[in-house]
């Protein structure tokens, strides 16, 4: 399998002098197609900001970061927002979705950010079915139960037919039940060959991917299984 992303040696500073934090600190990566990796942490361990760096949401202070062949760490905001639309599917903790909509015209909103593609409801859709909510198509937000809501926000970021699925604390607002449920979707998107990146804090939603690396203190380390 080819490499979807590699981080070498890359830094994210805030401030200067003796007020500079050093958020992601000397982070090398490197995440294969049709992976499944975890990074936990606790609340200021650099896992938010090593998130932003992976989506392409903020650039690195120092180091390169290769997603799908392309140095984007020199990106313009304009590359980076294209690669963003294009090849990187995001979910949320807090869902993210648009209450007047229903759930295929949350979903179909990526494409029309895309442009120029002219099947987004069939495409809307065929995400939902893969998600178990072919019958839900029509429902809005405040129609859905919050698992059935994080399943939208899986489908639409399953409809672009990204490279990578970032995955943000996506069980942060679910009960334990809805959590199940949720992480055994993404295991089935895993499985059907998506790579996939999950940032949490909980090892119990972590134990779900196949690696598990853990953020401390801006630096990152694989978990040695026991």
């Amino acid at each position: 399998m080819g490499e979807v992303l590699r981080l070498d040696s890359v830094t994210k500073f805030y401030g200067a002098g003796d007020a500079q934090v050093r958020a992601v600190d000397g982070v090398s990566l490197s995440i294969a197609a049709g992976d499944f990796v975890a990074v936990m942490g606790p609340s200021g361990s650099g896992k938010s900001t090593l998130m932003h760096i992976l989506g392409c949401l903020d650039v690195p202070t120092t180091g390169r970061y290769w997603f799908a062949g392309q140095d984007v760490s020199r990106m313009s905001e304009r590359e980076l927002a294209q690669v963003r639309n294009k090849r990187i599917g995001f979910v949320f903790q807090q869902f993210q979705l648009l209450a007047s909509m229903t759930a295929w015209r949350n979903v179909e909103l990526p494409l029309l950010y895309r442009g120029g593609v002219r099947d987004r409801r069939e495409l809307a859709m065929r995400a939902l079915a893969q998600v178990g909510l072919a019958n839900r198509v029509d429902h809005k937000p405040t129609e859905l139960s919050g698992g059935q809501q994080q399943r939208v926000a899986i489908a639409r970021a399953l409809v672009t037919d990204p490279d990578l699925i970032l995955a943000d604390e996506p069980t942060g607002n679910l009960d334990s039940g809805s959590s199940r449920e949720v992480l055994a979707l993404l295991r089935e998107v895993n499985q059907s060959g998506r790579t996939i990146v999950l940032i949490t804090h909980d090892p119990n939603v972590a134990a779900v991917a196949r690696r598990v690396l853990e953020m401390s203190d801006g630096r990152l380390r694989e978990r040695v299984a026991a």
